[in-house]
């Protein structure tokens, strides 16, 4: 069974750590989910799609972690 819960924006805001200026620029740039017309006046975003963003930012964060780390930079990961 699937779980249609929706969050509205400040919820949305809360679990990816972004403003309300960067959801809507990723969404232009068609790299976040894109919201849902609840009412004339009011969106939300459908939770799995929002969870599913943020997995993906997790693995893409520890994959670039893992390429660094393997090339023989530094310990602490950062680039020289």
């Amino acid at each position: 069974m699937t779980n249609n819960e929706i969050y509205r924006l400040p919820e949305v805001m809360r679990r990816t750590g972004l403003s309300r200026s960067t959801i809507y620029e990723l969404i232009g740039r068609d790299q976040f989910p894109t919201q849902v017309q609840l009412g004339p006046r009011a969106v939300g975003w459908v939770a799995e799609e929002v969870a599913d963003w943020i997995g993906a930012r997790i693995r893409a964060s520890r994959a670039t972690h893992h390429q660094i780390r393997g090339t023989g930079e530094q310990a602490s990961g950062m680039i020289k």
